[in-house]
């Protein structure tokens, strides 16, 4: 991956993050900075499934990369809901 690809996946990781937050129903105990992180690690870790199958790059918009990154983010923000749920 080039830094120009990491740098999107930065701010795409961003949308990513918030939108898997608002996927997850109910109310979550993440703040909005660990929200952020988990979005840009299920952006880059998304791109490198959607990459390993064949589905990155499509003519046009590559709506199955984005589904894999949403769905990694829901389930990252999702995750840490749990254990902070546990903590208390």
């Amino acid at each position: 991956m080039e830094i120009s690809g990491i740098v999107s996946a930065i701010v795409i990781g961003i949308v990513i993050g918030v939108l898997g937050r608002l996927i997850v129903p109910g109310r979550q105990r993440v703040g909005i900075l660990l929200t952020i992180g988990v979005g840009i690690v299920a952006a880059l870790i998304g791109s490198a499934i959607a990459t390993y199958f064949g589905v990155a790059d499509t003519k046009g918009v590559d709506w199955i990369e984005w589904l894999i990154q949403l769905a990694l983010a829901a389930l990252g923000v999702s995750a840490l809901d749990r254990s902070k749920r546990r903590r208390r």
